[in-house]
């Protein structure tokens, strides 16, 4: 397996210089990490802190560990903190992030750059959020006994880990000091492979960012103009299949408006969200219209047209959909809108997300199959006050008795020392 995994090194990096010709994600990628160490170097000419490092492979963990290094930043305001993103969409949106001292791109993985990372970063502690595995950065953090923790981590019988032919990756996973994870059934698998010691259950950090999300609320004017006194159906990190689900619903209830938030905001797919939805318009000239104080009442469709605003757009709708369940990986972020105490709807494939699996088997998420089982539930949830009520009630309750991953690591850090003040 260590020879396929070295091939792997080779050929992504490979193919992203190829795809960069034509596909605009891969060709970030490949221009971010252009001359990344003198600029980590650089970033770290002056700086005499230790260093917290945490790692991301996109925008979703990057959510998933905010909750703790932001409380890392509190509780050890002399560290420099370290952010890492192996994926332009994570990178991209948030490049700027104050939270952090520097924000950068992780090279690529490999015996000579992980050395050569951990010789300029020097971390205290290291920090990899939900799935990043990358074997030659958890072996040199093993050989320096630099503390490296797992956080929020979820594993599944059919990963390499657990098969006859994984020992490679199952050395990779001994590299950790410590793996948080989200659930029993990941704690047994770990468990199965000799790993007990070493880990633990915290639950998911998420639920205290979502949380937080909430309580820090930020109102969007425009959003708030555009949704008083009216039904609105959010649906969030959309692809074309779940537009295609959506759409023969709102030409027939021109009296529910809907906020879109296509998962990718690229010109072709901002197009075709405006084609298929009735009365659509870019929020951005929503937006513009709005300043001018002349925002159209004729729009039943906003498609959103930004990254960051889709966690405060939860709020607005009267039901939600989270997109990415009729088609591909499955189901996107339900907690996101979940937090918000309001019914959530998912297509069928949703099986390795647990936070979906629960929330369906409680009721607060319902999971639909088609276009016509979608438009069924709208009507119900809209005209049926007792069952709007049920599912408001359970998605609430659900995320919120979830809370406290975030102080369960905190308090991991704090008894073994693994930082000072």
């Amino acid at each position: 397996m260590k020879l396929f995994y070295q091939i792997f090194l080779f050929a992504y990096p490979l193919a992203a210089r190829i795809l960069a010709f034509f596909n605009e994600k891969a060709k970030k990628w490949v221009k971010g990490r252009k001359g990344i160490f003198p600029s980590i170097e650089h970033a770290l000419k002056e700086n005499h802190a230790p260093i917290i490092w945490m790692h991301c492979a996109s925008l979703g963990e990057f959510e998933q560990g905010r909750p703790l290094l932001e409380s890392l930043k509190k509780r050890y305001p002399n560290y420099y903190i370290l952010l890492s993103f192996f994926s332009p969409s994570g990178y991209e949106v948030r490049k700027n992030y104050e939270g952090a001292n520097h924000v950068c791109y992780l090279p690529m993985d490999g015996p000579i750059n992980a050395k050569r990372f951990y010789d300029v970063v020097n971390p205290s502690l290291v920090l990899f959020v939900k799935y990043e595995f990358w074997y030659y950065y958890s072996l040199e953090a093993s050989k320096r006994k630099i503390p490296m923790l797992l956080v929020s981590g979820i594993f599944r019988q059919s990963q390499v880990f657990f098969q006859f032919y994984g020992g490679f990756y199952r050395k990779l996973l001994s590299h950790f000091s410590h793996l948080f994870v989200q659930e029993q059934s990941s704690f047994d698998l770990l468990k199965s492979i000799g790993l007990e010691s070493k880990s633990s259950i915290s639950g998911d950090t998420r639920f205290d960012r979502v949380i937080s999300i909430v309580q820090d609320f930020e109102p969007i004017d425009s959003i708030e103009h555009f949704s008083k006194n009216r039904q609105v159906l959010v649906a969030g990190s959309t692809w074309a299949e779940d537009d295609e689900e959506l759409n023969h619903f709102l030409h027939a209830n021109p009296q529910v408006f809907a906020i879109i938030a296509p998962h990718e905001i690229i010109a072709e797919r901002l197009e075709e969200c405006l084609k298929w939805y009735p009365n659509a318009m870019l929020y951005s000239d929503y937006l513009a219209l709005f300043l001018g104080g002349k925002a159209p009442n004729h729009v039943q469709v906003l498609i959103v047209n930004n990254y960051g605003m889709l966690t405060r757009l939860y709020r607005y709708g009267t039901i939600c959909l989270v997109g990415g369940g009729f088609g591909g990986d499955g189901v996107h972020n339900v907690l996101e809108a979940a937090v918000y105490g309001k019914p959530v709807l998912i297509g069928p494939i949703y099986d390795k997300y647990f936070e979906a699996v629960s929330l369906v088997e409680n009721g607060g998420c319902i999971s639909v199959e088609n276009a016509l089982e979608l438009e069924a539930e709208l009507v119900t949830l809209l005209e049926d006050a007792s069952a709007y009520q049920q599912a408001s009630v359970a998605t609430k309750n659900y995320v919120f008795a979830k809370a406290g991953a975030t102080k369960t690591i905190l308090d991991y850090i704090q008894a073994n020392r693994l930082l000072t003040n």
